[in-house]
C-alpha cells in the first residue's frame, strides 16, 4: 500500500492512500462465495444459486461494505506507519476510481507536543464520603414523599401543602390571559414558584383572594413577564397536607423487595446509594483533574477545527436543553463563538488524558465497563433492558469504553499526582 503525508498547518495534515485492486476484488470475492453457500433463494436448492445471481442480487452491497472496511484498515495501517497520533475523526474521501487501484484522501488534525506530562506535579484534592444510617432513614423518607397521598384541610396552608389556586396576572396593559384563569396546583416551599408567590400563599385558606406584586427574572419562561413586574392575582381553590404512608410489608414490596422486610430494604438502598456516590466522587475527581491539568499546560496551543467542533456540538446541546425547558432554542449562526473557551479546555484536558494513557499502555479493565454500565442501568425502571440495549447497540459500547478508559486514567493521574482526601457528608458529595 502506498502512502503521502502533507502538512497543511501547524496541526492539520493530508494522506493519500491506495488500495490495490486485487485485494478489493479478492475480498468480494470471497465474501460473495460465503453468501452463495448460505442463502436460500425461491427456485434454487441450497449452495446451488448461481453466482450470476448472487453477484446481481449481493454485489453492489457487498462491494460497497468490503470497500469502507478497507479503506479504514487502510488508513489505520499508514496512520500507524507515519507514526502519527490523530485528534478528532478524519475526512476520507475517494480520490480516483482508477482499474488497477481505490485511492483516497483523508484530512486530519494531530495531537499536539505536550512535551513531558509530569503528573506528579499536579496538586490534586481526592474527596472521600461514605453512606451512613442516617443517609438510609433520608433516602427512606424521600420514597415516603413520593408515595404520599393528600387531605384535603380548611385551614390556612402551611409549608408542604399542596396549594390549588386559579391566578391571572397584570403586566402594564396587558391582561394574562388575555380571559378567565390559568388553574395550576403547587406544593409551599418546594420551589416550583417564584419566592414572592409561595410566601403569599402561606396561610391562605380555601376561597380567599389576594393580589401579589411580583418581579420576574430578565430570562423569564413566559416573554411576556420576561424582566418585567406585574400584578398576581391569586385565589385558593383547594388546600390538602400530605400524608406519607407507613413503612410495611406493602410499601417495601412496592419498590421490588418481594420480602417485605426491612433490613434486605436497607440493604438494598445502601447499595444504591453507594453504587450513586461512587459515580458522583468520580465526577469530582474528573472535574478537579481536568482543572489541574488545563492550568498545567493551557499554553499548548490546540487543534483548531477540533475545538470548533467541540464549540458547535456544545452550543447545539444548549439549544436543546432550552427547548426541553420551554425556553427560546433558535440561535444564531455564530452561536459557536460563546463556547470556544469551554471547548478548548475540554478538547485539550481529552487529547491529554488520552495521551497519558496512550504512553503509560493503560489497558480498558473488562470489569470497570460491566461495573459502569450497570450503575447506568440502575437509574432506570428496567435495569437489564438497559443493559440489552447496549449489548446490542456497537455505537453505544464504544462510548462507554471510551468513558470508562477516560476514569481509569482519570484515577491513574490522581494517585500519581500530589494528592491529599478531602471527607465530605454523602448529601454534599452527590450534589451536582
Amino acid at each position: 500500500m502506498q502512502a503521502t503525508v502533507e502538512s497543511l498547518g501547524d496541526h492539520e495534515r493530508r494522506l493519500t492512500f491506495s488500495l490495490p485492486a486485487d485485494r478489493l476484488k479478492g475480498q468480494v470475492d470471497q465474501r460473495l462465495g460465503e453468501i452463495a453457500r448460505t442463502t436460500r433463494l425461491k427456485g434454487f436448492r441450497p449452495g446451488k444459486v448461481p453466482r450470476s445471481v448472487i453477484e446481481q442480487r449481493f454485489g453492489r452491497q457487498v462491494r460497497q461494505e468490503v470497500r469502507e472496511q478497507l479503506v479504514r484498515e487502510s488508513f489505520n495501517e499508514a496512520v500507524r506507519a507515519n507514526e502519527l497520533q490523530i485528534a478528532g475523526n478524519p475526512d476520507l474521501r475517494p480520490a480516483s476510481d482508477a482499474d488497477d487501484e481505490a485511492q483516497y484522501v483523508a484530512t486530519f488534525e494531530l495531537v499536539p507536543d505536550f512535551g513531558e506530562i509530569d503528573v506528579s506535579k499536579l496538586e490534586v484534592v481526592r474527596h472521600t464520603s461514605e453512606v451512613t444510617d442516617a443517609d438510609i432513614d433520608t433516602m427512606i423518607e424521600n420514597l415516603r414523599a413520593q408515595r404520599r397521598s393528600w387531605d384535603v384541610v380548611e385551614r390556612g396552608a402551611l409549608e408542604g401543602d399542596a396549594v390549588e389556586l386559579e391566578n391571572w396576572a397584570q403586566v402594564g396593559d396587558e391582561r394574562v390571559p388575555a380571559e378567565g384563569t390559568e388553574r395550576g396546583t403547587s406544593v409551599v416551599g418546594s420551589g416550583s414558584m417564584l419566592p414572592a408567590l409561595e410566601s403569599a400563599l402561606e396561610g391562605m385558606k380555601a376561597g380567599e383572594e389576594k393580589q401579589v406584586e411580583v418581579g420576574f427574572p430578565a430570562d423569564w419562561r413566559v416573554p411576556q413577564f420576561a424582566g418585567k413586574t406585574a400584578q398576581v392575582h391569586l385565589k385558593v381553590v383547594k388546600v390538602s397536607e400530605p400524608v406519607l404512608p407507613e413503612v410495611d410489608a406493602e410499601f417495601i414490596r412496592s419498590f421490588g423487595v418481594r420480602s417485605g422486610d426491612p433490613e434486605q430494604f436497607r440493604k438494598d438502598i445502601r447499595t444504591n446509594l453507594e453504587r450513586e456516590l461512587k459515580g458522583a466522587l468520580m465526577a469530582r475527581l474528573r472535574r478537579e483533574v481536568s482543572e489541574k491539568l488545563a492550568a498545567a499546560y493551557g499554553s499548548v496551543a490546540m487543534p483548531p477545527k477540533l475545538v470548533e467542533s467541540e464549540a458547535r456540538n456544545m452550543a447545539f446541546q444548549a439549544a436543546e436543553q432550552a427547548r426541553r425547558q420551554g425556553r427560546p432554542s433558535q440561535l444564531p449562526d455564530n452561536a459557536h463563538e460563546q463556547f470556544m473557551e469551554a471547548a478548548r479546555q475540554r478538547v485539550l484536558v481529552g487529547l491529554l488524558v488520552g495521551e497519558v494513557a496512550r504512553r503509560n499502555e493503560l489497558r480498558l479493565d473488562p470489569a470497570r465497563v460491566d461495573e459502569t454500565l450497570n450503575l447506568i442501568a440502575s437509574t432506570y425502571e428496567e435495569p437489564q433492558q438497559v443493559i440489552e440495549l447496549y449489548r446490542q447497540d456497537p455505537q453505544l459500547m464504544q462510548g462507554l469504553r471510551g468513558r470508562v478508559m477516560e476514569e481509569q486514567a482519570i484515577d491513574w493521574i490522581a494517585e500519581r499526582a500530589s494528592h491529599t482526601d478531602q471527607p465530605l457528608p454523602f448529601a454534599e458529595a452527590i450534589r451536582q
